[in-house]
């Protein structure tokens, strides 16, 4: 799905700011809300989580539908072209209504959808749009969850949502809302491969053309020099001598499609920033321009106070900056695709993206080892068909981002259960009939050990989340150092692929200090740190480390949690602990390539 994009044909406005807000009336039904406007709103911004914005329980710990409504004017201009209405992401459901008519729905909290909606507007006067946002999660969704009901003391039901996974379920319009224009002669989407030979750039493009009679393709270098092009809906373009995109160097090249009448007049135009790389796994490396890479940098979550998962492009180039204060080149978007304006800032700051689903959770024995409820997983959930949803919309979505160099199928499912094979082998023929071009991955959770998962062989790479020291071993760093190299010594044996420690990490107080390191404080958390990075630097088969987390993050009330999850290198205000002082000793000292020869 291309990003909206204002150019010489298609115009682009967007809809985000302040919105009238209101939570769900369960004595009201939703015809009657549509009809006109709504009532007894408070404002809203958008994008942002709902949850924090105001002093209200109600709202914050909201379960069910809310509301969002604004009115807009169209040009006169726009009159006889396809007008769009385009969502970021509404999380996790949402209907739309324009002045009153249903154009269109969504499930799924993380990805964009949107409709043309010129039949529905005005052009003399202002248009009404109406949005239906639900947060419930089932067995069916992904992220999973339970809904829980019950009535209090008056007779009332209270709506209580269990989830699966440990962050906050922050709710609402999280990306930016935009309406924009295009010829009925257009194109839908555009996809690009590359491959790099002979000190040859070659460039594989698919242009989805609408109505079409003629399309003409150029590649630009950065200055705007024509370095290519060729005609038509595919094919292929050389590039001499090119410039690749790097970790740490990225280089963007555009892929500008025009499309034109019978007359020879363009109608549509749209540039598409790509990066000519290459990636493969070969043995036990990681290669990406047929180099051995070496992942460093964190976990992260969308998170930040007030803002919940709302977009914020402050704190996205807040983080960028501090991921290379630190040393860090990678990141993975743990635990749902992230926004399309991150993706676009890694391609270009060079920072190389993980890119994961939102299938974290899928574990019905809640906490796994920890719980002594037991439910087969893949007997329980009826998730599939949202599953494959994900997958499908992600890589529709992300496929031409140079900085994306894996997929995430899932993070932390019931490997070691009975079915889980059955379950993923379709999900992960899909990822590669989707994108044959990039190595793909299951993340795999403490209790999948090497003799006990039952989906390792689907991955090209081993990725592991692993806490001895913390969840195991608590407080033993002697016995968890050895626990961690005995157990990725038995992955080289039975796996013989490269092995990624995708989590690690101990929660941490800022400030919390001690002389001889112990749980929760700053020392503990360096000591931590060292005693994983021992084991790494003795093995070869380790291609990567990301720390859990790159910083602090909300989470749901428990008793595992206070004030959210503190595994955090920074703090939620992105203040630094000790523990980045180490990390940035460390990362500026590892090379992108050929750490591990």
């Amino acid at each position: 799905m291309l990003y909206p994009q204002a150019n010489t044909k298609r115009e682009v406005i967007d809809l985000n700011g302040i919105w009238n807000f209101k939570l769900d009336d369960p004595y009201v039904v939703p015809n009657d809300l549509i009809q006109s406007k709504l009532q007894d709103t408070i404002p809203m911004p958008v994008p942002a989580s709902y949850n924090e914005l105001t002093e209200d329980i109600k709202i914050k710990e909201h379960v069910g539908n809310v509301w969002y409504e604004r009115e807009f004017y169209v040009p006169q201009s726009w009159n006889n072209k396809r007008i769009v209405l385009r969502f970021g992401s509404v999380t996790h459901y949402g209907k739309v209504w324009v002045n009153g008519q249903e154009v269109m729905e969504h499930s799924g909290g993380y990805t964009p959808f949107e409709e043309n909606i010129a039949p529905y507007v005005h052009f003399d006067r202002k248009n009404r749009v109406t949005v239906m946002v639900n947060n419930v999660l089932d067995l069916t969704t992904i992220p999973i969850g339970e809904l829980e009901i019950r009535t209090n003391s008056e007779g009332k039901e209270i709506k209580r949502q269990n989830y699966f996974h440990d962050f906050f379920n922050y709710s609402g319009i999280h990306r930016p809302i935009k309406l924009y224009t295009t010829s009925n002669q257009f194109i839908q989407d555009i996809t690009i491969q590359t491959d790099v030979a002979d000190h040859t750039g070659i460039v594989k493009y698919e242009a989805q053309v609408e109505e079409s009679s003629q399309v003409q393709v150029f590649i630009l270098d950065e200055n705007d020099n024509i370095v290519g092009e060729a005609s038509g809906v595919n094919g292929v373009i050389y590039v001499n001598n090119p410039i690749l995109w790097e970790p740490g160097a990225a280089y963007l090249y555009t892929l500008r499609v025009n499309v034109l009448d019978v007359n020879g007049h363009i109608t549509d135009t749209y540039d598409e920033s790509f990066g000519i790389r290459t990636v493969k796994v070969e043995g036990c490396q990681f290669l990406i321009n047929g180099k051995p890479f070496y992942f460093k940098g964190f976990g992260k979550h969308e998170d930040a106070e007030i803002h919940g998962k709302g977009l914020s492009e402050a704190i996205n180039v807040k983080d960028f900056s501090l991921m290379k204060w630190i040393g860090a080149n990678s990141f993975r978007t743990s635990h749902y695709p992230y926004s399309e304006e991150i993706m676009r800032m890694a391609d270009r700051e060079g920072i190389v993206v993980v890119d994961e689903v939102p299938a974290v959770g899928l574990h019905m024995t809640l906490g796994g080892f920890m719980s002594s409820q037991k439910r087969n997983t893949w007997e329980t959930v009826q998730t599939q068909e949202s599953h494959k949803q994900a997958i499908t919309e992600l890589i529709a979505r992300d496929k031409n981002h140079p900085c994306v160099v894996m997929w995430v199928v899932a993070n932390e499912p019931a490997g070691e259960e009975e079915g889980a094979y059955e379950y993923f082998k379709p999900l992960v023929d899909l990822t590669r009939e989707l994108d044959p071009t990039r190595p793909l991955t299951i993340v795999s959770f403490q209790a999948a050990t090497p003799k006990a998962c039952k989906i390792h062989s689907l991955s090209d790479v081993i990725c592991l989340n692993r806490y001895y020291g913390w969840y195991f071993n608590s407080g033993d760093l002697e016995t968890a150092e050895l626990e961690l190299r005995k157990e990725l010594l038995e992955w080289r044996d039975t796996s013989e692929k490269p092995v990624f420690l995708t989590e690690f990490g101990a929660d941490t107080l800022h400030g919390l200090t001690s002389a001889v390191p112990t749980m929760w404080t700053e020392e503990y958390q360096c000591e931590f740190l060292k005693t994983y990075h021992r084991v790494f630097d003795e093995l070869d088969f380790v291609i990567g480390e990301h720390v859990w987390n790159f910083a602090d993050f909300a989470t749901k009330q428990g008793i595992m949690r206070v004030d959210g999850n503190k595994k955090g290198v920074f703090t939620r205000d992105r203040k630094p602990k000790k523990a980045a002082y180490l990390l940035r000793e460390r990362y500026k000292n590892i090379a992108n390539y050929y750490y591990k020869k």
